[in-house]
């Protein structure tokens, strides 16, 4: 009665989960790959239930059962692969494919032999005990194995996981090594003794349900969506493989020892071995002082150096790399420390108070303190004088304020880590609460916090530098923009002080006045434009493109300098599609350098025309331009020949002009006069 009520609701709430897990976790292959694993032990589960309610078509439902067997090490194999994995298995080492399609055997070999073939029964209905074959050995055999290698996996995945996402998936992954114990132990028990031992179907039923349902507390509190990239190094996933390998010699052992002790106390005893077992290997595997001191062991007694330098380093360049702002990388650097030195905090501070002094940067396992090191302070200048690693393990820090002492010793900080680049200390790091308080840190770990300080600084004075150079195109953005803009009112202010100059002589002719006032109108107006534009600074050009008629705006900005004695305007009616405004300031530019050029004498020539293209043309008869100019720095920002120019003008014209798809043809001669073609877009064309 016991046995139906726990498997009903094992079965239950795995066909509830994966409904569940369905509809809320999208049509990915790791979706499915998780709910096959859950759904075929449900079924699994289902089959052995209905074998033991109804004893005499025992053989008919354990043929199913067979089947959710020989299915369950791909379902669980691949489970394993793909869940919380960034690359979902796409990218598995080829052993592991081999593995998998070693699953093949499984299923095909239920199909090809009978039930009869695995196992046989003289008295299931009383005993519940099914006696293995050589076949029913092999077979169970192999599910061991590729439970073990699931449990090789999940190790990986969660021994690959940052803190935050081992936060996500630390209920998933208990679960999951919680029932595949569960199968360890149940197929263990048959290999052990060659039977079967239905009996033992609760153990497997209540590990189902509590699996299931620290899934759904994962899923449902922890949100999942973990994405974990894991190494393919497989340096450390025998650490599994021997606990398991201890485990299965210890069964085999107590098969042979504990004949003497009776069968029901040898029984008993074994299950309890086994969960002791089973926990004692969960916690090895959450355990990080426990993994920290097997590695340790490992490379102490069986590697020449106590780390795998390419490794390392290679893991500690990619966290680097992957940074895609200057906060990432600064938790990159401190993270890459605490995995590679199993520390349990640890804090930056750079180089950039008062007096070059150093601030908090950064912390991981910390929260900011207001701590600033002064450059002076006695302990750091062996960080910089001499390239050591500060050891406070033996003294306690001695700063000049006892404030900071204070802080580092509640926070557990043992070292302090010099960042070097070309002999300048760009920053220190901060290492505390060691996973393990035994372990001890020599030379080779003190080089090795030291070489990878070097890349650190090197990474972060890069992004520094990347910083300034940021704000020196902001500043030259703006000293760009302020020469436009300061050139354009240069052109403005000549126009009103040849107002100024006519008003002289014709300030009472009426209709002077109004061309006077039209000219103050209109020079308002572009100041208040400019005044704008100060205010938005943009970083390219923008247009407002219009049809515009080009004969009757350079008229119009003919009207804005002179009278039409000094500027002949010629040609024909063109139209353009271009920014009216950008265009007049090209206009206007270009006949002021022109009435310039001739010392305000004139003639100048504008001709409106269309070739391949409007155009406008600007010619003067005045001092022209020498070749050697002309050719290298005519359109070279803060060049020019004029006593008093700012060298602006003619850069700001061709911007405008390339920023239409235009060009600007000039032919000068010295002593002849200078040409200006500039050459625009049709409606049509653009």
């Amino acid at each position: 009665m016991v046995q139906i009520v726990v498997s009903t609701i094992a079965i239950s709430l795995a066909l509830v989960w994966c409904v569940f897990v369905v509809w809320r976790g999208g049509r990915t292959f790791a979706t499915y790959a998780t709910v096959a694993a859950v759904f075929i032990s449900a079924a699994l589960e289902a089959s052995d239930l209905l074998a033991i309610v109804f004893p005499a078509a025992t053989f008919h439902w354990k043929r199913f059962a067979l089947l959710a067997e020989s299915v369950l090490p791909a379902a669980w194999f691949l489970f394993s692969l793909t869940h919380s994995r960034e690359l979902g298995g796409r990218h598995a080492p080829f052993p592991q494919r081999l593995f998998l399609v070693g699953t093949l055997a499984f299923p095909a070999a239920v199909v090809v032999l009978p039930a009869e073939s695995f196992f046989y029964s003289p008295d299931f209905a009383a005993e519940r005990v099914l006696f293995l074959s050589n076949a029913g050995f092999w077979f169970y055999g192999g599910l061991l194995v590729y439970f073990v290698l699931a449990l090789v996996n999940l190790e990986a995945t969660y021994r690959g996981a940052s803190l935050s996402s081992r936060w996500v998936i630390k209920f998933d992954f208990i679960g999951a090594v919680s029932f595949l114990s569960a199968l360890v132990f149940y197929y263990s028990q048959a290999l052990l003794y060659r039977t079967v031992n239905m009996n033992l179907m609760p153990v497997r039923s209540v590990m189902l349900i509590l699996a299931v349902a620290m899934m759904f507390y994962s899923l449902i509190f922890r949100g999942g969506g973990a994405r974990i990239a894991v190494s393919r190094s497989m340096a450390y996933k025998s650490v599994v493989l021997v606990a398991v390998g201890f485990y299965l010699i210890a069964l085999g052992l107590l098969g042979e020892g504990l004949k003497y002790f009776g069968e029901s106390g040898q029984r008993a005893l074994a299950v309890a071995l086994a969960f002791i077992a089973g926990v004692a290997l969960l916690v090895l595997l959450l355990s990080e002082t426990a993994k920290r001191k097997i590695k340790v062991f490992l490379h102490k007694n069986f590697y020449q150096s106590k780390y795998d330098y390419r490794t390392q380093w290679l893991q500690f360049t990619d966290r680097l790399t992957v940074a895609k702002s200057g906060d990432e990388l600064r938790e990159a650097v401190l993270v890459g420390y605490c995995e590679i030195f199993a520390m349990g905090c640890a804090a930056l501070f750079v180089r950039g108070g008062e007096g070059g002094g150093f601030r908090w940067a950064a912390g991981v396992g910390l929260s900011r303190p207001e701590i600033f090191f002064t450059a002076h302070e006695p302990v750091l200048l062996p960080l910089e004088e001499r390239s050591w690693v500060v050891d406070f393990r033996d003294e306690e820090p001695r700063f000049n304020d006892p404030d900071i002492d204070r802080r580092l010793t509640e926070d557990g900080i043992i070292f302090l880590v010099p960042l070097l680049n070309s002999g300048i200390l760009e920053g220190i790091v901060a290492l505390g609460r060691p996973i393990d308080p035994k372990e001890q840190y020599l030379y080779e770990d003190f080089d090795l916090m030291k070489t990878m300080g070097r890349q650190a600084s090197s990474a972060l004075r890069n992004l520094r530098l990347a910083d300034e150079l940021l704000q020196a195109k902001e500043l030259e953005v703006m000293g760009k923009v302020s020469a436009f803009i300061l050139h354009d009112l240069k052109n403005l202010v000549y126009t009103l002080s040849l107002t100024v100059e006519n008003a002289q002589d014709h300030l009472r002719d009426p209709e002077f006045q109004s061309d006077m006032l039209a000219t103050l109108s209109n020079t308002v107006g572009r100041m208040k434009v400019l005044i704008s534009k100060l205010s938005n600074l943009p970083d390219r050009l923008s247009l407002k493109r219009e049809a515009v008629d080009l004969l009757q705006l350079v008229s119009e900005a003919r009207s804005l300098v002179a009278s039409e004695g000094e500027i002949a305007v010629e040609g024909r009616q063109v139209s353009a599609w271009v920014d009216r405004e950008e265009i007049q300031k090209v206009v206007l530019n270009l006949i002021v350098n022109a009435l310039e050029a001739t010392e305000g004498k004139g003639p100048v020539a504008v001709t409106v025309g269309e070739g391949s293209g409007p155009f406008f043309r600007v010619a003067d008869r005045g001092c022209g331009i020498a070749e050697d100019f002309l050719h290298k720095d005519l359109f070279t920002p803060f060049r020019t020949t004029k006593k008093k120019g700012l060298g602006i003008g003619l850069y700001q014209c061709r911007q405008i002009v390339e920023a239409h798809g235009g060009w600007i043809e000039v032919e000068s001669a010295v002593g002849e006069g200078t040409t200006f073609t500039v050459w625009l877009q049709s409606q049509l064309s653009s």
